[in-house]
């Protein structure tokens, strides 16, 4: 009968530990990365980007509307619907990975942002209008605002460049 050295047991008992260790690393990084495909930091980039849109979006100039969204989505579209106390809706969408440029057209107290977009890459519908729901493509997206500082604006700017070239939010 063959006896069975102790040193030997523990020491394969070690290597087999240290390879299911390694396998057990590598799971869980993989799952890591593939279960977050963004970095926390650009969850408060496009938390702050939506929050400043929020706040600083001026609806003062459309008298007659009733209700408006503004915001920027995990996969990281621009959309802009607003709804008219008639009925009437008008929706605005960009993907921004089509972002060209911001431009800022006013003062502090109020002006307007112009999203340009590489091409027509703006979808622009319109629902229950008199003249007829219509379906189209632009090249800007103009949205007003007030209290916007210069910092705000060129922030805003430099965070749609950033989602430009982003993963998704959440692995999507």
């Amino acid at each position: 009968m063959e006896t069975i050295n102790f040193v030997s047991i523990i020491a394969m008992v070690k290597t087999i530990l240290r390879d299911y260790a390694k396998l057990a690393c590598l799971l869980l990084g993989a799952m890591l990365l593939f279960s977050f495909k963004a970095d926390p930091d650009t969850r408060e980039l496009l938390t702050w980007s939506n929050r400043i849109l929020a706040q600083d979006y001026d609806p003062s100039g459309d008298a007659k509307l009733k209700k408006w969204e503004l915001n920027i989505t995990d996969d990281y579209f621009l959309r802009l619907r607003k709804t008219y106390q008639n009925g009437k809706q008008e929706y605005f969408s960009c993907q921004l990975h089509s972002f060209a440029d911001l431009d800022y057209l006013g003062t502090t107290a109020g002006g307007l942002i112009r999203i340009n977009a590489v091409s027509d890459d703006i979808i622009v519908q319109t629902y229950n209008d008199r003249k007829g729901d219509v379906d189209s493509m632009a090249t800007t997206l103009t949205i007003p605002v007030k209290n916007m500082e210069a910092e705000q604006v060129d922030s805003l700017r430099n965070a749609l460049l950033y989602f430009k070239t982003a993963p998704p939010v959440g692995g999507q």
